[in-house]
């Protein structure tokens, strides 16, 4: 039996409320399949860190975080720290530093979910998206000139390396050659003339060694529309780091809830630990509740478990998800009224059910 040594990371809000539900349903998975085990190494880097000790994370977390097989994290976020302190002081240090270059999100409507479409099935609504995950417009680099003025000047750039933006193209590629071959590309090339004329030259570029997939570039715009008019003629979606971040969180709106979707910050290498968390956020108004959705966090577990190379197991989690949101408990965001334990007691009781 193997054993995953695995960074945990509840972080702040309901995080510490849906993460024991996840690592409930990877336990349960281990147990029924018999093929692995788990060893948590718990941190408290948060919001509320930061307001005691004035930084999100120790100074040597990267590297006791490096030595373990996978990052699981809950939420970061809370009022009284800017976001952008609580994302710059943790998470895209640790997407940059591990690079961390693939963000996976699957974008799929569970049976027995109402989503806003309520024309589209689950058939319909079952792509994925990978975007683009360390540099782009998320780099970080610019600055503020004569600020307080009213001469301020403010400069945010982004930067795109062929490095960068060719194998995140060749991911999303080798992953239609596993779904339906088809792939669209998120653009907007007609108004960026530099960055993404560039990154649509490449995408044709690796388009080249995939003669199979049929490839199409679309307008990051007219492509949010097709999100919600025409979802179903969707497989694969590849964007840069601020489109598909926004194309994703629409993505997630079509799942029906936001405690549904799930995403994965990966290392298709394998040579650093990649973070798996629910997008929900840290929903300050519903913490201390019981009552947040842990489907989200309980699909990232089995996206984890997935990339660590424990396919049974995962799909036996996304399995117990799925036979949950068909049959229930639900909680409120889903129209139900259970509690955040009553969800993850079902998909554990599902699990270990398959026995």
């Amino acid at each position: 039996m193997k054993k995953h040594r695995l960074s945990i990371i509840p972080g702040d809000g309901v995080g510490v409320e849906v993460v024991p539900e996840g690592l409930r349903a990877i336990r349960a998975a281990g147990d029924v399949t018999g093929s692995y085990s788990i060893e948590t190494v718990d941190f408290p880097w948060s919001c509320e860190y930061y307001a005691k000790h004035g930084r999100m994370m120790d100074d040597d977390a990267l590297d006791r975080m490096r030595d373990t097989a996978a990052i699981y994290l809950g939420a970061i976020g809370f009022p009284g720290v800017p976001d952008h302190v609580s994302l710059w002081n943790m998470l895209l240090p640790i997407r940059q530093k591990f690079d961390l270059y693939i963000n996976l999100r699957p974008i799929k409507l569970l049976p027995g979910i109402n989503g806003p479409l309520r024309d589209r099935t689950p058939e319909q609504i079952d792509f994925v998206c990978i975007r683009e995950n360390t540099e782009g417009e998320y780099c970080g680099v610019g600055g503020r000139l004569r600020a307080g003025t009213p001469d301020e000047v403010v400069m945010q750039t982004a930067i795109f390396t062929r490095k960068g933006t060719e194998r995140v193209v060749r991911y999303a590629f080798d992953l239609a050659m596993k779904r339906k071959k088809t792939l669209v590309s998120g653009t907007k090339s007609n108004a960026l003339n530099y960055s993404m004329v560039f990154w649509d030259e490449v995408v044709a570029e690796v388009a080249k060694e995939y003669p199979e997939v049929s490839v199409q570039n679309q307008h990051v715009d007219a492509l949010a529309a097709r999100m919600v008019l025409n979802p179903q003629q969707l497989d694969v979606v590849v964007a840069s780091n601020l489109f598909g971040d926004i194309l994703t969180d629409l993505g997630g709106a079509l799942q029906g809830s936001l405690g549904l979707p799930a995403s994965g910050n990966i290392d298709p290498t394998g040579k650093n630990p990649s973070l798996f968390e629910p997008v929900h956020g840290s929903a300050p108004g519903r913490a201390g509740k019981g009552t947040a959705n842990p489907m989200a966090a309980i699909i990232a577990a089995a996206m984890m478990m997935e990339t660590l190379g424990e396919h049974e197991g995962a799909q036996l989690i996304n399995d117990g998800v799925a036979h949950v949101a068909m049959n229930g408990p639900k909680t409120m965001d889903l129209g139900g009224d259970a509690k955040t334990k009553d969800v993850g007691a079902a998909v554990e009781a599902y699990i270990r059910s398959r026995k």
